[in-house]
């Protein structure tokens, strides 16, 4: 009874599988037989307990952010007079609308590199980028982040204002600027590295075009050029940050150093210009392509819009009514009509169907943009958003910053629309080698060869 070995019978309930029912028979039942209980010992598996998607909560907690930042800011505006009101809003618009059409640019682009992923466009080899270029998954990743500081540092400065911590809130844009800056030039291995200094090379081959013009080189300018009211507002406001103008009334006077009425509004409003008309200047060098000067004279329109229209401070009332505002409005013609002519003729190629949104997987977007309405609507609103953007390059009906505002979103949704037409004309000159089998792919010259020893290269 105590010596022998102990003997567990298999059908006992001890060494059962964990989770699985025990099983009783009968020692005398005649059917009883080991695997008739091996086939009713079922596993019952424990179902796990159900959770949420980690992307519905990333989610949850941007939308709980913005429920939160419009609280605080509505608290924070409707704690000041009425009469002043205004001209801090104006102020704190000033401060962030760079950093937040920024913001918008960086989504659209990935929205760009999704579509060109989807479709037959070989972007990275347009661009000439490396394997470790940046997907749209990650520069949506970056425009969240933007999208969730930017509106912080806005409504942490509103806050402190409203609440008399007139120092610290004057901090708030400093601080996110001098964050933006360090991160550019940030050396060390973060913040993918390869893409900021790819970034800035381009940047600094477009200020000093002392090289061949790429195609990086002159499509980034293109972009800037859509951009120039940022820059505008970016040096309005790092001028009052070095003047200590932040969170005060000193930039009131319009003639101030800061003031409304500056002359450095109208120079950095035309550099993007300049720099793509010297770009032009260096092709037609180049290349000796006389459309590189036509190109130079399309971008040379822009000039007398910005310098005319900031004409209207500096001169008497009569002089601008009679003879100034009618020159502004022939060159704001001119220049619309122009560019328009250029975008439609030059950098797209409507000359047969888009084969943009002819995606590998054809989806509903595919399907949608296959239709020949997207045509008609890009022509159409190139047209009408050119005309609007001069609004936005008068230096003298900036005050209306709201609609300025509108209307500078509008122009980066008419420049994405472009960057899909203008990035698949070039794939098309670059596939066009196929049309001649006996050149082999080795053979294709490269796009810095192309502008030195070709001229038929179109920028």
């Amino acid at each position: 009874m105590f010596g022998g070995p102990a003997v567990i019978s298999t059908i006992s309930p001890i060494i059962r599988r964990s989770g699985s029912r025990p099983v009783f028979a009968e020692l005398g039942d005649e059917n009883f037989s080991p695997s008739a209980v091996e086939m009713k010992a079922v596993v019952l598996p424990i179902s796990p307990a159900i959770m949420p998607s980690p992307v519905l909560l990333w989610r949850f907690k941007v939308c709980f952010l913005f429920f939160f930042w419009n609280s605080i800011s509505w608290d924070s505006v409707m704690r000041m007079s009425a009469d002043l009101r205004d001209l801090f809003l104006y102020e704190a618009f000033l401060y962030f609308n760079p950093l937040l059409l920024t913001t918008m640019m960086v989504w659209l682009w990935g929205v760009n590199l999704w579509v060109f992923d989807q479709s037959t466009v070989n972007y990275p080899k347009i661009f000439d980028l490396d394997q470790n270029h940046l997907t749209h998954r990650e520069i949506w990743k970056s425009a969240t982040w933007m999208t969730i500081i930017v509106p912080t540092s806005m409504t942490s400065y509103l806050y402190l204002y409203s609440h008399g911590e007139v120092s610290l809130a004057a901090s708030q844009p400093v601080l996110l600027y001098a964050a933006v800056a360090l991160i550019l030039i940030f050396p060390f291995d973060i913040f993918y590295l390869s893409s900021r200094y790819y970034l800035l090379r381009t940047l600094w081959r477009i200020i000093l075009p002392l090289q061949a013009i790429t195609f990086s080189d002159f499509f980034l300018a293109d972009i800037l050029t859509s951009m120039s009211k940022v820059f505008s507002d970016l040096e309005r406001s790092v001028c009052r940050m070095v003047h200590r103008q932040v969170a005060t009334i000193a930039w009131f006077e319009a003639d101030s150093v800061c003031g409304s009425h500056s002359i450095a509004i109208p120079l950095v409003l035309v550099l993007p210009y300049l720099f793509r008309l010297f770009q032009c200047l260096r092709q037609y060098n180049d290349t000796r392509e006389k459309t590189a000067l036509f190109n130079a004279l399309k971008y040379s329109t822009a000039v007398p819009v910005i310098g005319i229209s900031a004409l209207k401070y500096h001169v008497l009332p009569d002089m601008w009514t009679k003879i100034y505002r009618p020159l502004w409005l022939l060159s704001s013609v001119m220049n619309s009509l122009y560019s328009f002519y250029w975008d439609v003729t030059r950098d797209w190629d409507l000359s047969g169907p888009s084969r943009i949104f002819k995606f590998k997987s054809p989806t509903f977007f595919s399907n949608l943009f296959s239709n020949s309405w997207v045509y008609f609507w890009a022509v159409g609103s190139n047209l009408i958003l050119r005309c609007t953007w001069t609004y936005k390059l008068s230096a003298h009906l900036r005050h209306n910053y709201l609609t300025v505002f509108t209307i500078a979103i509008l122009e980066m949704f008419r420049r994405f629309q472009w960057v899909f037409f203008r990035v698949e004309n070039e794939w098309n000159k670059m596939t066009s080698h196929r049309q001649n089998p006996q050149i082999p792919m080795s053979d294709i010259p490269s796009e810095e060869d192309r502008l030195l020893g070709s001229t038929n290269h179109n920028v």
